[in-house]
Formats: C-alpha cells, structure tokens, sequence
C-alpha cells in the first residue's frame, strides 16, 4: 500500500490517526520478517517444523 498514491493521507483522514509510510516499502516486510526470525525462541515455537 505504501507505493499507492495518497493512500496514506487517506487512511489517516479516515481513521484520524498518524500514517507513516516506510522509506524503503519494496523491502520493509523482507527485512521485518527476518528480523522476527532472528528473535524467536526456537525452544518455543518452530515455524519451520513439519510435525
């Protein structure tokens, strides 16, 4: 959504609140999920495991 033109000022006008479009969008979610990969617990969870 962050490549749509003006869809952050439309958002925000609607909802009434702050809309901060990412710098780099083509790769935000890319490097957001790898760093929520590093974070996890492996003792915990295995997003990875077929069992």
């Amino acid at each position: 959504g962050a490549l749509l033109r003006d869809l952050d000022r439309l958002i925000s006008e609607e909802t009434g609140l702050p809309v901060i479009v990412a710098e780099d969008p083509l790769t935000c979610v890319a490097r957001g999920g790898g760093m929520a990969m590093e974070r996890m617990d492996r003792r915990t969870i295995d997003l990875l495991s077929t069992e």
